[in-house]
C-alpha cells in the first residue's frame, strides 16, 4: 500500500498537534489526579452566600458549603468524603489532625465573629464560618 504524498503533510501535522496537546504544557504536577496549586487567599469568593448549617462536607477538594452561618455556642462538624487526607485549619486555632475518608472533625464556636479556615494540606481549599450572637 502506498501513501499519497498529499496526505502525508496533513497527517504529520495532526500527529504533532496531538502530541503537543498531550503534553499539557508542563505546568501541572506529574501524576494522575494532580491538583493544580493556587495562591488563593483564605477567604472564599465574595459571591458565596452563607448557609445556615452545622455540617460541612469535604468533597472534590472543596468545603461544601464554603460559607456557613451558625449561632454562638454551635458545634460544626466537617466530614471528609474524599479519598485524600484533608485538615481543617481555622485561623487562630490548632490545626485538626489529617482526616482520612469518612473521618470527622468538630469545633465549637463560642464567640460571635467571622472565622476563615483552610485545608493546610491543600491551601486552595478554603471556607468561612460566620458566628452570630446566640
Amino acid at each position: 500500500m502506498t501513501l499519497d504524498r498529499r496526505l502525508l503533510l496533513p497527517l504529520a501535522a495532526a500527529g504533532a498537534a496531538l502530541a503537543l496537546a498531550g503534553c499539557g504544557g508542563g505546568s501541572q504536577a506529574a501524576g494522575a489526579g494532580a491538583v493544580p496549586r493556587t495562591t488563593a487567599s483564605a477567604t472564599p469568593p465574595a459571591t458565596a452566600s452563607p448557609v445556615a448549617t452545622t455540617s460541612v462536607a469535604i468533597a472534590n477538594f472543596a468545603f461544601a458549603p464554603a460559607v456557613i452561618t451558625v449561632r454562638a455556642g454551635s458545634t460544626v462538624t466537617w466530614t471528609n468524603q474524599d479519598q485524600d487526607a484533608h485538615t481543617v485549619a481555622i485561623t487562630g486555632e490548632p490545626v485538626s489532625e489529617p482526616l482520612q475518608d469518612a473521618d470527622t472533625y468538630t469545633h465549637t464556636f463560642a464567640q460571635p465573629g467571622t472565622f476563615s479556615y483552610i485545608c493546610s494540606i491543600h491551601p486552595f481549599m478554603r471556607g468561612m464560618v460566620v458566628v452570630t450572637a446566640g
